[in-house]
């Protein structure tokens, strides 16, 4: 089984051959798979009244090799079917469920993104987007809606240390057109994106590919629009049934890309910062640091 987001229509079409705690099972997926999602394999065997083995026996029937991999499909499923109100409502009852504060359920789940991102991410894939952006023409950011501050981070950075990055997320998608219509096969384009997918980027993506641009993709993975026009996907972990998207991980990848790129250019860099430097203490950019006022 290939594609998650026919998991549905292909339990739907092997009902009739289930076992009765199969069906019990396949019922339940089909109804509840935004609760399902979360639900081990023994807990969901509880549910609906059959074994752990059972459970599991189940996910093998429909081609997946363990249950862990039927999760995942629930994962992709529930990602692009889930309403912003669903993930909300969704998003409330499971943190209602756990025995901990908010703040410490937060950061512990935003923990635990970037270390499945540290252990899932492709350290060549990311060696050559660091090589591919270091040897561009012109790179051309682009990351929509909830994407868009990260876009916004990734270029103010690489601006401080390369003078050819346009970014364009902030435009509509006419403009995102207007201001890529020049890309071509010397220069990189990066499109960063995460569900609910934003089609103006794929579009945009979809375009760079089409002219021969390097292409490199910030998303959650394989499954993602943006992978099929990706020279160089770059996975991270985000929420997918959170209302607020997580962007902890694809910030820290993007960090990554950063630091990466500034240690390939720390001559030029130190150049151009000393300068900035000046600059920035000639018209004040900064506040001063402590507290300067003065009590008459």
């Amino acid at each position: 089984m290939t594609e998650a987001s026919d998991l549905l229509d292909i339990i739907e079409s092997r009902m009739s051959g289930f076992s009765k705690g199969q069906k019990r099972i396949a019922a339940f997926l089909t109804e509840h798979y935004d609760q399902a999602v979360y639900l081990t394999a023994a807990r969901l065997g509880e549910i609906t009244g059959v074994s752990e083995s059972t459970v599991v026996r189940f996910a093998n029937e429909l081609g997946f090799d363990g249950y862990p991999k039927l999760q995942r499909a629930l994962e992709e499923l529930v990602k692009n079917r889930l309403t912003a109100a669903q993930r909300m409502r969704v998003s409330s009852e499971r943190i209602a469920k756990k025995d901990k504060s908010l703040l410490h359920t937060i950061l512990q789940s935003d923990s635990d993104r970037i270390f499945s991102t540290m252990e899932e991410i492709d350290q060549q894939v990311f060696d050559d987007s660091v090589k591919a952006l270091l040897g561009a023409k012109k790179i051309y950011i682009v990351g929509g809606r909830s994407s868009a501050p990260l876009s916004t981070f990734l270029a103010f950075y690489l601006n401080l240390m390369l003078d050819n990055v346009v970014n364009v997320s902030g435009s509509n998608l006419t403009e995102i057109f207007e201001g890529i219509f020049r890309i071509d096969k010397d220069d990189v384009f990066i499109a960063i994106s995460f569900p609910r997918y934003s089609s103006r980027t794929v579009k945009a993506m979809q375009y760079a590919s089409k002219n021969g641009a390097k292409t490199i993709a910030l998303t959650d993975g394989k499954h993602s629009p943006l992978s099929q026009y990706a020279d160089f996907l770059l996975t991270a972990r985000s929420d997918m049934l959170s209302f607020i998207d997580s962007l902890v991980a694809p910030l820290s990848v993007i960090n990554a890309l950063l630091v990466a790129i500034s240690m390939n250019k720390q001559d030029e860099l130190e150049y151009s910062l000393d300068r900035l430097e000046q600059l920035w203490g000639e018209y004040q950019v900064y506040a001063p640091s402590g507290n300067t006022d003065k009590k008459v």
